[in-house]
């Protein structure tokens, strides 16, 4: 019996009126079309883009900072802390310097090499890593926040090692600091990533105050202009969202206008809950699960679905 020949060795013969297919494939997706803008259309420098791999490394490295021993190095002994901390920043000055100057070079009209964009990175870099123990307290009150809101947490620890909220939330704070220093891409690339990994949607334009925990979380939406205070709960598959998209006299939505809700300090707001508009929610309030909201709330309301109704049919009475 002979034995098979491998996938690699067999060769199909060409066809010889299709030898210019491939040629012509090529030809055709890169050919400008209405559908699609080529890069080059408006990036004629062809600046390199941020990494995906580095800036994620730099946020891995970032929560070792702000939770040492818990990411980076487990290992970790208390005589060694300061020169951890120490040489990871300076690692990550230097890391995080190079994807902001991309991220800058990719929205700048200047010439290759900008000059101007790389001495802008080095500043912002500074200004952003100035800007962690600020995070880093935050950051401490939203893992306390998780801890003291799920029973089900044996530690503050186990929080931050395993919880998805707060994954998420951190990596808001993170974006967010990047966001309000304008550092373009980046914030998002972070934000959208956490997204991925644990299916809560932070915009890292949204403003955020301290204490805040998202339960099981998978399916949160929090949009771009919200405003949320302190010591606020959201469960799984709440939205805060936009309820219009107002229009340019071109058709396209206008964009930087307040659009998303304002949830005062307190508040508790349950699954499937979704609110849209720029309406809020006042302070110690609770939304039950799957309520509909497009207008204010008073402060300590509590606010369910309708009551059910049950209606019996006899006697030719009905619909």
């Amino acid at each position: 019996m002979k034995p098979s020949k491998k996938f690699s060795d067999t060769k199909i013969p060409l066809d010889p009126e299709n030898k210019n297919f491939l040629s012509d494939l090529v030809e055709r997706l890169i050919t400008k079309n209405e559908m699609l803008v080529h890069r080059a259309d408006w990036d004629p420098h062809f600046q390199l883009l941020p990494s995906k791999e580095v800036t994620l490394s730099i946020i891995e490295e970032l929560k070792a900072v702000l939770f040492p021993g818990y990411f980076g190095p487990s290992e970790l002994p208390i005589q060694n802390l300061h020169f951890h901390v120490g040489a990871t920043l300076d690692t990550l000055q230097r890391e995080l310097a190079e994807q902001i100057r991309r991220g800058l070079c990719f929205s700048c009209s200047h010439e290759k090499e900008c000059l101007k964009c790389n001495n802008i990175s080095y500043d912002l870099t500074k200004n952003f890593l100035a800007k962690l123990p600020d995070i880093q307290k935050k950051a401490a009150k939203d893992v306390l926040a998780a801890y003291n809101g799920d029973p089900a947490a044996s530690s503050p620890g186990e929080t931050i090692f395993c919880y998805p909220g707060v994954t998420a939330i951190t990596s808001y704070r993170l974006a967010n600091a990047l966001f309000n220093l304008d550092v373009p891409l980046l914030p998002r690339m972070i934000t959208e990533h956490a997204h991925s990994t644990t299916g809560i949607d932070i915009h890292p334009g949204a403003t955020i105050g301290e204490g805040f925990f998202i339960d099981h979380g998978t399916g949160v939406v929090i949009g771009e202009t919200c405003i949320i205070g302190n010591n606020v709960r959201l469960y799984q598959g709440v939205t805060l969202g936009a309820k219009s998209f107002p229009l340019d006299k071109k058709g396209n939505p206008i964009k930087g206008i307040p659009r998303h809700p304002i949830i005062e300090d307190g508040v508790i707001i349950y699954s499937g809950a979704t609110i849209l508009g720029r309406v809020t929610i006042g302070k110690n309030s609770v939304i039950g699960g799957n309520v509909w909201l497009t207008e204010d709330v008073a402060a300590g309301s509590k606010i369910t679905q309708a009551a059910l109704q049950e209606t019996l049919f006899s006697q030719g009475s009905g619909i």
